[in-house]
């Protein structure tokens, strides 16, 4: 039986920008996206933020917050329930570290995002702004 999987997505801030990378080589390629993955059996959330943002771009994250909760249908064969999270960077600068999955990681001022967006970023970026927290798609 098919069942949706577990993802975690985060928007890590910076003086006031986020970072954003180029996704490739999966469901979402050529689409712009925060750090995430999947959550693993027994894993807390904070735990999975911490090993994808140490993992997707080798940096180390601080004071993990909720945003909102996405029932994600978007891609063909795919279904995720997705948290989406909110971050502080707290060092190291990213760096690409898995190179078959992102083309390089930037600052984004808030106002000024590159498209397209993958499914779950503007759901973060509303719930960022309005405080809505559930999504179903």
């Amino acid at each position: 039986m098919n069942r949706p999987k577990v993802g975690i997505g985060m928007l890590v801030m910076r003086n006031g920008k986020v970072l954003l990378g180029k996704r490739k080589g999966a469901h979402g390629s050529g689409e712009y996206a925060g750090l995430g993955g999947h959550l693993e059996f027994n894993e807390s959330i904070e735990d999975c933020a911490r090993r994808e943002a140490l993992e997707e771009a080798g940096i180390e994250i601080k004071n993990i917050r909720f945003l909102c909760l996405s029932n994600i249908k978007k891609y063909p064969g795919k279904h995720y329930i997705d948290i989406g999270i909110a971050v502080d960077w707290a060092k190291n600068e990213p760096k690409v570290m898995e190179k078959d999955r992102n083309e390089g990681w930037d600052w984004y001022d808030l106002d000024n995002l590159p498209s397209p967006l993958f499914a779950c970023e503007p759901n973060y970026f509303e719930a960022l702004k309005t405080g809505k927290n559930f999504f179903d798609e």
